[in-house]
């Protein structure tokens, strides 16, 4: 019995209509049932950048990381205000498009209602903004790579990478972090699209110079999105250079294309911080670093943290050979990326097909190099994650290698029924744990619902950051600092300038005292979660050094208290006031005021009213 063309269109469009209704019901479950906000340090950096720029006030930020107010503080000789305080760390093209969202949703008026929590929400409901914005680059990219992947190989190949990228826990969860990522993915699908019709060019012996250059343009704008991926950039410049004619001049007419706006960009990351590369050239501590990011972030003076690179050629292995051992989820958990680098033995008949691949390999080559440079933690969303850009194409590779060993087996030749079972397979493994994750969520979600929904608790919790009535935005007035050991989050939730708590007195003190200088004094430090939940106590002592009895008191407190009728929490030890590290700190903010009990704490240099939770601790 033959298909007729009528079935095959009716197959088709019975495939396609269930894709899109499943795309749009994970879509609007993941946004509006599951979203439990932004849960990326980074993400709320951004995110408040964006509402800085949304209100004019340019590419300023109101988190102000220690090292970066050093850096402007000697490149200005003098003291610099804490407010409106440049930013050097963030890309700016991410950033730049939210806060087109948000003048256009019309959240950059300070003063508005409209975008404040209510007294029932869990979650900040411009998180939800933020995340829709990150989840359309990603819906928009799986179109690209279906795209590109149809003209590479075949439909049926791109219809299983866009099934394998829609049940992609780890696309998923950046789509909702609110970082870069799938911005990063679609502008790198693009550009690898117009590679390829640049390398079709080349492999029909014509001059694949326009394409070549559109690409160029998308890896721009990529660059401009992370500064990591200049690396992959640099891998495509040296493919470019060598594969297309005229020789050379593509991959030159590229780099100058990037360099015209890195110039522009280092020349105010100079300005501003006395170094072209910003504070984001300090991520290097992270990678080649004796240290980490944090701890570089934290100090008030760089000097006293060298870039020590002994060993470099041995840390440069160690890091690449973590890459190496963690390819798979570093590939957002698809089994069959990997097998790219396998593919990559197959002679391929079409000499377009072939070629393509080795400029993959070189500008994955080159990222896997820059990440090993900066850094790359297994951290689910780890910041400097790049591998996850190049999941979709090296899935198409994988998947059209194990169709070609799979057509060649004599049982699949002789049972047509067999043809696509390899790709069902496939597709059941790869979305095996989003499809065990989601029942549980969802059922938590729906229930949750009515109360607000789940917040990312620990560590963050927005109602007691964004409320001005009983919350840290209510008491910090407009002109006052906070330290904090999660001030992403008091600038995006509280929309109040905070400083990172540096790790030593001399640090906060020599801060405090700028601040005061200034008419911007401090009013109170905030301890939550991502400080005492960090690690074990022997990492939060080496991490916040003369802070650590602050940092622990809440936890204290709660172990220390009798747990009977009529007691209050001053009935716990406190032991921060009681630390000669922080004597006279602890005497300037003697009032505590339990936001979370026992895990969030603000220590304020004034009485809140509220005689039911708050006590003076000396």
């Amino acid at each position: 019995m033959s298909i007729t063309a009528s079935q095959l269109d009716t197959g088709i469009i019975i495939r396609r209509s269930l894709f899109f209704l499943i795309l749009i019901i994970l879509t609007l479950g993941n946004l509006f049932v599951l979203f439990q906000g932004l849960n990326s340090p980074q993400a709320m950096d951004q995110a408040q950048i964006s509402r800085e720029i949304a209100r004019g006030n340019g590419f300023t930020t109101k988190m102000i990381r220690p090292v970066a107010y050093n850096q402007a503080q000697k490149a200005a000789n003098s003291s610099t205000s804490f407010f409106l305080f440049e930013d050097t760390y963030h890309s700016p093209l991410n950033p730049l498009l939210n806060a087109a969202v948000l003048k256009l949703i019309g959240a950059d008026n300070a003063k508005s209602t409209v975008w404040q929590m209510n007294a029932n929400e869990m979650v900040f409901p411009l998180d939800r903004v933020i995340a829709t914005v990150s989840t359309l680059f990603f819906l928009m990219a799986i179109g690209v790579n279906y795209l590109l992947i149809s003209r590479i190989f075949d439909a049926k190949i791109a219809g299983v990478c866009a099934i394998l990228m829609l049940f992609c826990e780890t696309f998923w969860s950046y789509s909702l972090s609110g970082l870069p990522q799938m911005l990063m993915l679609l502008l790198f699908s693009c550009g690898i699209y117009f590679v390829y019709r640049a390398v079709e060019s080349a492999s029909e012996g014509r001059i694949a110079m326009t394409p070549a250059i559109i690409a160029g343009v998308f890896f721009t704008l990529l660059a401009l999105t992370h500064w990591m991926t200049v690396w992959i950039a640099l891998g495509y410049i040296i493919y470019a250079a060598i594969a297309f004619r005229p020789r050379g001049i593509v991959g030159i007419s590229i780099l100058v294309l990037i360099l015209v706006p890195a110039i522009f960009v280092m020349m105010r990351n100079n300005t501003h911080s006395g170094s072209p590369f910003g504070t984001a050239f300090l991520t290097l501590y992270n990678g080649l670093g004796n240290g980490s990011e944090a701890a570089v972030m934290r100090t008030t003076d760089l000097e006293t943290q060298p870039l020590i690179l002994n060993g470099l050629i041995s840390k440069i292995l160690r890091t690449t050979l973590l890459q190496a051992t963690d390819i798979i989820p570093f590939l957002g958990g698809i089994i069959v990326a990997p097998l790219f680098f396998i593919s990559l033995l197959h002679p391929f008949k079409r000499a377009s097909i072939a070629n393509f691949r080795w400029s993959i390999l070189l500008m994955w080559i080159f990222a896997a190099l820059g990440m090993a440079f900066f850094g790359i933690s297994k951290d689910p969303l780890d910041p400097n994650q790049l591998h996850l850009l190049f999941a979709p194409i090296m899935t198409a590779y994988g998947i059209a290698f194990i169709s070609i060993l799979w057509s060649r087996l004599d049982v699949v030749a002789s049972n047509p029924i067999l043809r696509n079972v390899h790709l069902i397979v496939v597709i059941a493994i790869c979305a095996l744990p989003l499809a065990l994750s989601l029942p549980r969520s969802v059922m938590i979600g729906l229930d949750r619902r009515d109360h607000g929904g789940v917040p990312h608790w620990p560590p963050y919790f927005a109602p007691v950051l964004n409320s001005t009535e009983s919350g840290l935005k209510g008491w910090v007035k407009d002109k006052q600092i906070v330290f904090s050991d999660q001030p992403w989050a008091v600038a995006w939730y509280a929309d109040r300038v905070s400083i990172w708590l540096p790790p030593k007195r001399e640090g906060f003190e020599k801060l405090e005292s700028i601040a005061a200088d200034l008419q911007t004094p401090v009013a109170g430090i905030l301890i939550s979660p991502s400080s005492h939940g960090s690690g074990p106590v022997m990492d939060i002592a080496a991490n916040y050094q003369d802070f650590t009895s602050m940092v622990l008191d809440g936890r204290v407190t709660l172990a220390t208290y009798p747990f009977r009728a009529g007691a209050v929490w001053k009935d716990g030890v406190s032991i921060f006031d009681k630390d000669q590290h922080i004597e006279g700190i602890a005497k300037r903010y003697p009032y505590r005021k339990w936001l979370q009990v026992p895990d969030m704490v603000y220590y304020s240099d004034r009485l809140i009213p509220n005689p039911n939770q708050e006590q003076r601790s000396n």
